[in-house]
């Protein structure tokens, strides 16, 4: 039996500035179309989901990979996983030195198998043994990132990124479903701080028994409550997707007033999305369509 294919991927929960919205919601429609794109020539969905998020690691508008967040010494550490639902294996990386695609090494330690989890210069060795070359800080680190680290350092602004942690979630013509996760984390945190997205459950998870979710917004409460594992048991308890994204970002806000969004898929292809933040942008795409924005409104996509 053959499956729709659908891919769904986020670009951050925040409050973008108007200027930026389109564009971001852009990106998000580019990385989409991409991770369509190996679905339908027969990729997993492990595949389409890493690719669309190294897209967007590419894309410097994004706080992930190159223009990501800085730490409040001025270096790039950054964090990402990526899970698929067949067998629950997952690999993350997190406090990790400058490489260009922290996803694709996220990746690597997957099917490598041994561990889950890898951090600091220990994914830097891991990385290079793999084949990844470390990427010059310079040739990552961008304008935008600098001032806004500025901005943080001298109390103008606090180190939520609107245009922050990507991810995204697809499931393939197999019925397999998987996620993936990649931020710079705050803007201006402590070195060796890591947040939710390279944690299994937290910021990113996928169970073929449930659905594939990513999360964004505030790290600690995400990690707090779980954010990715809670929305996805919401679904084994028969909640339809749509619904179990709007129940578990209502939760963090109401239990410890997390700000948050996060993108669900259950096992049936059906989408869910949701977030209360002012904006967060994500697109969806499956055969025949392809859709953005940068506010989701509404029940079901």
């Amino acid at each position: 039996m053959l499956y729709l294919p659908v891919i769904v991927v986020h670009g951050g929960a925040g409050a973008l500035p108007e200027e930026l919205r389109e564009i971001h919601a852009r990106g998000c429609r580019e990385a989409a179309f991409r991770g369509l794109e190996i679905l339908l020539q027969g990729g997993s969905a492990l595949d389409a989901v890493v690719e669309a998020v190294a897209c967007l690691e590419d894309n410097p508008l994004f706080n992930a990979g190159t223009g990501a967040s800085l730490d409040e010494e001025g270096h790039l550490s950054l964090d990402a996983s990526v899970m698929e639902g067949s067998g629950l294996r997952a690999g993350g990386v997190c406090a990790l030195p400058p490489f260009r695609n922290p996803i694709r090494i996220a990746r690597a330690i997957l099917e490598e198998g041994r561990h889950v989890l890898l951090a600091g210069e220990g994914a830097a060795r891991f990385a290079v043994a793999r084949g990844f070359e470390p990427a010059d800080p310079a040739s990552m680190i961008t304008d935008s990132a600098r001032r806004r680290l500025e901005e943080v350092l001298r109390g103008r602004a606090d180190g939520h990124w609107p245009g922050g942690t990507v991810g995204a979630v697809a499931r393939d013509a197999q019925g397999h479903l998987a996620a993936a996760t990649s931020t710079g984390g705050t803007v201006g945190k402590a070195p060796g701080r890591v947040g939710d997205s390279p944690i299994p459950g937290a910021g990113t998870y996928a169970d073929n028994a449930s659905g594939a979710a990513s999360a964004t917004g505030e790290g600690e409460a995400i990690l707090r409550v779980q954010l990715c594992r809670s929305a996805c048991d919401l679904l084994l308890h028969g909640l339809e997707a749509p619904r179990a994204a709007s129940q578990a970002i209502a939760h963090i806000g109401g239990r410890i007033k997390g700000r948050a969004g996060i993108i669900l898929i259950d096992r049936n292809g059906q989408v869910g999305i949701a977030h209360n933040t002012e904006t967060m942008s994500w697109a969806i795409a499956r055969p025949g369509e392809l859709k953005s924005g940068w506010r989701w409104e509404g029940s079901q996509p």
